[in-house]
């Protein structure tokens, strides 16, 4: 898993079947610090309903990709799994 911070979205007009009507968007993965970048930007597949400035937990893990969508097979590497509370 890996915290991101949502940047933005993306359009896409051609799309695999499995990512039909599914939201894209674009994420920075955050350090441990939640403050500072670690890596370069990545595109990711949402159902939860993310919006830009908001942080989200990421899985690239494909068991979990195959029961969130309910997919055998699909080119999704990166995906939401949760909405971090930033409230204290």
């Amino acid at each position: 898993m890996q915290v991101a911070l949502v940047i933005g979205h993306a359009n896409s007009t051609l799309k695999h079947a499995s990512m039909e009507q599914k939201k894209l968007l674009i994420v920075q993965p955050l350090m441990a610090d939640g403050r500072h970048a670690d890596g370069a930007p990545l595109v990711a597949v949402d159902i939860l309903g993310a919006g830009v400035g908001e942080r989200v937990m990421l899985t690239s893990d494909g068991a979990a990709v195959k029961e969130m969508f309910q997919i055998e097979n699909s080119p999704i590497r990166w995906a939401t799994l949760g909405l971090v509370d930033d409230s204290q």
